[in-house]
């Protein structure tokens, strides 16, 4: 990547800048690199066409889970502007009838003050079996819940629910493109990773070892790799 480039990282659900913190350092020594904010609208649409309206021009482009969501929007709005796409953790399909019944359930559960309840019940299945008890981590995800507020995360979960199916754009995307996620994600399985990657003409799948769906914190060397491999190529 040019250094003149900017980088535009796109965080996940109750997720904030803080994600990427641990990637920071390897990734800003090869140019600028923005944090775009997607705690602000309540549909796809309309979270991308913001996040377009504040990004460079022309940008290499990373989401992490619900951020890959995004970034796949903003590929359908806006493909000329996208320089490189890395897909952290993420999927090309929409929500499941069973999705999204349990995602309104964790929204009622939020508007009833229980968000970090919420969130720290779900930490076991957002690692890797060996960062459960990570204290650091689930610190971490934490500062993030108050980062988005409980607002936040339901225009998000509002979005991610009503969110349209991405497989059949995928042969669109023409830009090189890093498919990365973890040997044990249970929150989105390498699965859908594989067919992303397979779907996207030279896509490069990264399948990170003991890795859950939280790659910058909890293998930050590996996946500063990948994305400096792929912002280089």
């Amino acid at each position: 990547m040019d250094q003149t480039t900017p980088l535009l990282l796109v965080p996940g659900l109750a997720s904030s800048a803080r994600i990427y913190a641990p990637v920071l350092p390897a990734l800003w020594r090869l140019g600028p690199v923005m944090i775009a904010n997607h705690i602000r609208d309540d549909s796809m649409p309309a979270i991308a066409a913001r996040v377009l309206r504040e990004a460079p021009p022309r940008f290499a482009l990373a989401g992490h889970s619900m951020g890959g969501y995004i970034a796949l929007e903003i590929m359908r709005q806006a493909p000329e502007r996208v320089l490189k796409l890395a897909l952290i953790n993420t999927q090309a399909r929409p929500d499941t009838p069973e999705a999204t019944a349990r995602r309104r359930s964790l929204m009622e559960r939020a508007r009833r003050g229980e968000l970090r309840a919420v969130r720290e019940e779900s930490f076991p299945e957002l690692v890797h079996p060996s960062r459960r008890d990570d204290a650091d981590i689930l610190k971490l995800v934490h500062a993030q819940d108050e980062d988005v507020g409980v607002d936040g995360y339901l225009r998000q979960q509002t979005a991610i629910i009503a969110r349209v199916d991405s497989r059949p754009t995928l042969s669109a995307i023409r830009c090189p493109t890093l498919v990365l996620t973890g040997d044990a994600d249970n929150t989105i399985p390498n699965a859908f990773s594989k067919e992303m990657a397979d779907g996207i003409a030279g896509a490069r799948l990264v399948i990170l070892d003991r890795c859950g769906h939280l790659p910058q914190p909890e293998q930050p060397e590996a996946t500063a790799r990948a994305l400096t491999d792929w912002l280089a190529s």
